[in-house]
């Protein structure tokens, strides 16, 4: 039996513990929280002293319900001070229970209305390539759910046909999806063009080798199978 390589930093775990008021999406945040800190921690080229470089990565996180998860990273990272994180939806707030990204520093979108991110990723890598940008990088985080809805599937075919190899989906599949695919998540991506693998959502030396693979000329999702939802 293979042992899932999860190494949570303390300060990570202590950011977290700082966050409360949203419990009722405690399971969703935890979904998320190791692909999350793989991103931050081993991927993405962003700067936290410098969060709007032209050159950055950029993530955008679809799956906002329960972003507990997301504010800890950013916070363990560097983006803004910890003290930050101790009044999640207070009055005074920065941090509401969806993420604002007029508020905090690092968060590409404002999100929680599901079905969104991955639309506006696919504008996002069009627009980079527009500008002539080959370096940047656009990784979009959504939930197996979330792919109920529709505007999803025009997402996957339309950067399927135009090619946006500078996009990379992470689809967390917890098995809380209403319907199915034959095949599995990932086929309905590579109907429609895009190289596909699938991980261990837990294993953080599997999510990293995955997403750090030299791109091909096509678009990428990773399927980051975690523990069910019940």
């Amino acid at each position: 039996m293979t042992v899932a390589t999860t190494t949570r930093p303390p300060d990570l775990l202590a950011a977290l513990d700082r966050l409360s008021g949203d419990e009722k999406h405690e399971p969703a945040a935890l979904s998320t929280l190791d692909v999350l800190w793989v991103l931050y921690d081993r991927v993405l080229r962003v700067d936290p002293t410098n969060p709007e470089d032209p050159g950055r990565d950029r993530f955008l996180l679809s799956k906002g319900h329960g972003p507990a998860a997301f504010y800890a990273v950013l916070a363990t990272r560097g983006f803004f001070p910890l003290n930050w994180l101790d009044d999640m939806g207070g009055p005074d707030s920065r941090f509401g229970y969806h993420p604002d990204r007029n508020l905090i520093p690092g968060v590409e979108i404002s999100s929680g209305s599901l079905g969104h991110g991955l639309p506006l990723a696919v504008g996002t890598a069009l627009g980079l390539r527009a500008q002539g940008f080959t370096a940047p990088h656009v990784y979009v985080l959504v939930g197996d759910a979330e792919l109920d809805e529709g505007s999803n599937h025009e997402a996957i075919a339309y950067a399927g046909a135009t090619g946006l190899r500078n996009l990379t989906a992470i689809v967390i599949d917890n098995r809380s999806a209403t319907h199915g695919w034959p095949g599995g998540i990932a086929s309905r991506f590579t109907v429609n063009g895009w190289e596909s693998e699938t991980v261990d959502g837990r294993d953080h030396d599997e999510i990293a080798e995955a997403l750090l693979r030299p791109a091909t000329d096509r678009p990428h999702v990773l399927v980051a199978r975690v523990e069910p939802k019940f």
